[in-house]
């Protein structure tokens, strides 16, 4: 058993508050995520988790047991730094052994995980080569190799493709997520990519300043977001945040307030949110045949199998997402209109309601 266990954990640097009460279980042979923007905190939990950092209140387990006065070597835990931390001096055959070879296994069995996972990563062309000849996505393959050549009760990766191409990025996570499922380990992997975290993870955790905002199945958390906060950090392009009017889902608009058709906004609502893929879209037509009210295209973005459509409603500005590519043109009057059931709205606090 590998699951990761935070009761109550709380790390500082000084007066800078890092990790804040943070509580959650990784469950044994998950891939889990942690998600938010720099600065807070994912990197922390990582290194509190390999025991490189002492958290200064609460308790951590790993397997059952705690694990706070062990040293990071009794751990049994591999990890892919964001530096990589390869050693320069020794080529890339030679990093990828090192944790094996240390742990005095078997000639064989060395070579036998080291062909396996230089074939899983495609870097068998290169493993002669020390680290200062390698590139930067090449150096990342080979800090990854070198974690998972072992056979650790949890990977820990703190965002180890962010160096790769946009389509080696893309091969990468899905082997790693392939990888993941066959060894049937935990892995903890931190990222600032959504659309990364979303697409590997089992469950992930959002983060802000330190504290845990929200933790759940990506499509769980995308659909039905904690808060406001938790909106606008999923989502490309991200969900609209506007004013809710006088307690009734709306729009502020040059002509009065653009409603929700057959809904009216909790009276504690001061905001709403409209994804971008829920905002229907039609052309204008002066004899009002059209559902929805009017809006003014600002600006076109064709992507190929979508399009992104900013439109200028008042003083708001609005993004939807449209399939295909949609003969619309900037400046041209369109209608909007967004189904009830799909509407989020947010409290005072920023809290969903």
């Amino acid at each position: 058993m590998a699951d990761i266990v935070f009761r109550n954990v709380t790390k500082r640097y000084g007066s800078t508050l890092a990790v804040d009460d943070a509580s959650f279980t990784v469950n044994d042979n998950e891939f889990f995520c942690f998600f938010g923007p720099p600065l807070s905190g994912k990197s922390t939990i990582l290194r509190l988790v390999l025991g490189l950092e002492v958290p200064d209140q609460g308790e951590i387990l790993i397997g059952g047991k705690p694990v706070n006065s062990v040293s990071p070597a009794e751990r049994n835990v591999a990890m892919v730094f964001q530096n990589l931390a390869l050693f320069p001096h020794m080529s890339a055959r030679d990093n990828v052994r090192f944790p094996l070879v240390e742990r005095k296994v078997a000639e064989a069995e060395i070579e036998k995980r080291l062909a396996d996972v230089a074939a899983k990563l495609h870097i068998g062309h290169i493993l002669h080569k020390p680290p200062a000849q390698l590139s930067g996505g090449e150096r990342q393959r080979v800090a990854i190799a070198r974690a998972l050549v072992r056979d650790p009760a949890a990977y820990l990766m703190d965002d180890p493709i962010s160096a790769l191409d946009a389509r080696l990025r893309e091969e990468t996570r899905v082997e790693l997520k392939r990888i993941q499922r066959e060894l049937g380990k935990t892995l903890i992997y931190v990222t600032h990519d959504q659309e990364e975290a979303m697409s590997v993870a089992d469950r992930m955790a959002i983060l802000e300043n330190g504290r845990i905002r929200q933790i759940g199945a990506p499509a769980e958390i995308y659909d039905r977001p904690a808060s406001a906060y938790v909106a606008r950090m999923l989502g490309s392009p991200m969900m609209n945040i506007l004013p809710s009017v006088h307690g009734v889902g709306g729009i502020e608009a040059a002509e009065g307030t653009i409603r929700i058709t057959g809904v009216k906004a909790p009276t504690e609502a001061i905001e709403i949110g409209l994804r971008p893929e829920d905002l229907k879209v039609r052309p204008w037509t002066d004899n009002g045949t059209v559902e929805g009210r009017p809006a003014r295209v600002f600006e076109v973005e064709p992507l190929g199998g979508y399009t992104v459509v900013t439109l200028a409603a008042g003083q708001a500005r609005l993004r939807a997402l449209l399939r295909g590519q949609p003969d619309i043109r900037p400046d041209a009057m369109v209608t909007i209109s967004c189904e009830p059931g799909r509407v989020h709205y947010f409290g005072q606090d920023g809290g969903a309601l």
